[in-house]
Parts: structure tokens; C-alpha cells; sequence
């Protein structure tokens, strides 16, 4: 069996505000939608399932981001995942410039957890909040 990850989920309490952080680190929209009825109600496993949706690509286009929005039912709102819970954790990206990544998501008012740290002097890495709370890694690949 021939098996890829096609994207990752998240869902987002401001598709809009989420959107523009990713858009703005370089990923492009590649359609946005609203979905209901008895197909979302069965693939999601949620009645009156109703969301809107945006599909994301990194700019290489091997990466995908799905967002949604729940319109019903409510969204839920939890305590922001930390770094050593179980379940789904972080998205990360590998940026080119990790200050420059840095300076785009401190216009959407987010900033690094604790600071960027340096892995064995190959990777500059960091985690921060994004939006609606989304774990979020950059890390820049350091050249010898």
C-alpha cells in the first residue's frame, strides 16, 4: 500500500486572522470553501457539521494546510496544547531565515516561546504561539 500525508488540520477560532499569519510566512491559499451536509456530518463523525474552510501550500508545494473555522457545532475552546502533552502537537516549518520568519509573526502579535535556541550549531530553532494558540516551530538550517 502506497501511503503520503496529504495535510495537516487545525482547527482555527479566526479562519481570516489564521490565513493572513500563513500567508504572510509565504504559504499560498489554494481554495477556500464552506462545508456542510451529510458528507461532513459522516467523514468528520459531527451532526449539523458546519465549517469554513481554507487549503494552504508552503510555496515548494509538497506541504499542505487545511484551516477551519466551526460555525456549528460551536467550537470548543481548550487551554493552548503545551510542548510535552500527548496528541497532536505543533506544525513546523523550515524557514531560510529564521529572523525574518520572526518578524512576520510578530506583526500577527506572536512571539517565541522562550527564545531561539542553536542545535548542535546545524539548526536555529524555536517554537511560538500562533494563531488561535497553534503551536508553530521555525527552524533554519545553519550552512557549513
Amino acid at each position: 500500500m502506497a501511503i503520503t500525508i496529504d495535510n495537516v488540520g487545525i482547527a482555527v477560532r479566526d479562519l481570516d486572522a489564521a490565513i493572513a499569519f500563513f500567508t504572510d510566512l509565504g504559504l499560498t491559499v489554494m481554495g477556500r470553501d464552506t462545508v456542510q451536509g451529510e458528507w461532513t456530518d459522516t467523514a468528520v463523525g459531527l451532526d449539523g457539521n458546519h465549517a469554513k474552510i481554507a487549503m494552504l501550500c508552503t510555496p515548494d508545494g509538497h506541504g499542505r494546510l487545511e484551516l477551519f473555522e466551526y460555525l456549528h457545532p460551536d467550537a470548543i475552546e481548550t487551554e493552548p496544547t503545551l510542548p510535552n502533552e500527548i496528541g497532536m502537537h505543533r506544525i513546523a516549518f523550515s524557514v531560510d531565515d529564521i529572523d525574518e520568519a520572526l518578524a512576520i509573526a510578530a506583526r500577527h502579535g506572536c512571539f517565541p516561546l522562550r527564545g531561539v535556541a542553536n542545535y548542535r550549531d546545524v539548526y536555529k530553532l524555536t517554537y511560538l504561539r500562533g494563531p488561535s494558540g497553534i503551536l508553530v516551530m521555525f527552524a533554519e538550517e545553519l550552512k557549513h
